[in-house]
């Protein structure tokens, strides 16, 4: 069956529907029933034919259409919407253009809104970008006119539908098992952790995976623009998400509000979706003051970049000399991730922050990736090895008894 005859059976579905009041979902399916069953080519479908065409109707009408469909593919790990005619995947790191696309902008516009509308969010002309996400914790950026110039742009961080865990990256050689051992210790006693890396390189799956290691007897707060952190590893946690300001431009609720409220909820951990101004300077305090073992991530191309864009985030927060802000940032392992040119993503460097050594601050890196000489431009070969320095912040470990 064709997408313009699919469009028929819903328009006489939609014909159908008593608009004045909200059908609930048993009295559609069986007004999506009663339709199919009337069409001529009915006699000669499958069951299985019946269900996904019911499923199309269906998805079109109260779901959220093609990206519906999107979503169920198991290999797709991004979606990106340019507009209602261009429609872009990615599957296993490769970026393609799909057939599909959406009978019109207006149509896109209400699966926008159907979006946003579940999170409390709003967007339009006068918001034109919003963060948000889906049911299932797959994050959404929406862009609208005028800001977008060829219609409404919607990208969507697909998440697992089954967590991830530190054996899957071992097995995928994202991380070595050496390494993630080490990782599961410094989790255990207390390290403050940051995670680094460029867009898409992986930053807050690895912050989920290690949240697996967090002992079940602490109090974590979780804090993110867009709730997409899923700690089930532990019973007590405390989730926060930030505001938008409503359409008078008030009762904003950002990032640094919420870093200041959890440390009145009595936390054991904090943990920050991600770091992108003035709220750096009140984490990096949290994980100073007794909040031991608390992480966040944050953009940059490497670790020393990472230490770099820290001290100007900082700084967008508030004036204070470099010395005292890197005196706040020194005491933290940095694990930093990247996307290799065959698409993989890896774990390239894991780095203690040691202190400051001639103004600057020093990285005593522990482990990092080595290609082997085999590797070339379709596939990368190669592990993460273990340096020759070794930790000098030994005191956590050794006070959990783990030295």
């Amino acid at each position: 069956m064709s997408k313009s005859e699919i469009e028929q059976l819903r328009g006489l579905v939609i014909e159908r529907v008593d608009m004045s009041r909200e059908p609930d979902d048993s009295e559609l399916h069986e007004i999506i029933d009663s339709v199919i069953e009337k069409n001529q080519d009915y006699r000669y479908m499958s069951i299985k034919k019946r269900q996904i065409i019911h499923k199309k109707i269906y998805s079109s009408i109260r779901g959220l259409g093609i990206i519906e469909e999107l979503l169920e593919e198991p290999d797709i790990t991004e979606i990106m919407i340019n507009g209602p005619n261009n429609i872009f995947v990615e599957k296993k790191g490769r970026i393609n253009k799909i057939d599909e696309r959406f009978e019109s902008e207006n149509r896109l516009n209400d699966i926008i809104q159907q979006i946003v509308a579940k999170t409390n969010r709003r967007v339009n002309e006068l918001n034109p970008i919003v963060d948000t996400r889906l049911e299932d914790g797959s994050r959404v950026n929406v862009i609208l006119p005028p800001i977008a110039l060829e219609g409404p742009i919607v990208t969507i961080r697909k998440f697992s539908k089954r967590g991830i865990t530190i054996d899957d990256m071992i097995s995928w050689g994202t991380i070595s098992k050496e390494a993630a051992d080490f990782l599961k210790m410094a989790v255990m006693a207390g390290y403050n952790i940051f995670v680094s890396g460029g867009t898409g390189s992986g930053k807050t799956t690895f912050l989920n995976v290690l949240s697996n290691f967090i002992p079940k007897d602490e109090r974590i707060v979780t804090i993110e623009d867009s709730a997409e952190l899923k700690l089930d590893s532990v019973d007590n946690i405390v989730r926060m998400e930030t505001r938008q300001a409503n359409s008078q431009g008030e009762n904003v609720i950002s990032i640094r509000d919420l870093i200041k409220a959890s440390l009145r909820a009595r936390p054991d951990r904090i943990i920050v979706g991600e770091v992108r101004g003035g709220e750096t300077l009140d984490m990096l305090q949290a994980m100073n003051t007794g909040h031991d073992g608390s992480m966040s991530t944050g953009h940059g191309n490497s670790p020393s970049d990472m230490m770099t864009r820290l001290e100007t985030m900082v700084l967008m927060g508030i004036d204070m000399p470099l010395a005292a802000i890197r005196a706040q940032i020194a005491t933290a392992i940095d694990i930093h991730l990247g996307r290799m040119r065959d698409k993989t993503r890896k774990v390239l460097e894991i780095n203690e922050v040691v202190g400051i050594r001639n103004g600057q601050i020093e990285l005593n890196r522990l482990y990092v990736f080595k290609e082997e000489p085999e590797s070339d431009k379709n596939k990368v070969v190669g592990q993460l090895e273990r340096t020759e320095n070794p930790l000098i912040n030994r005191q956590k470990l050794e006070r959990k008894g783990l030295a």
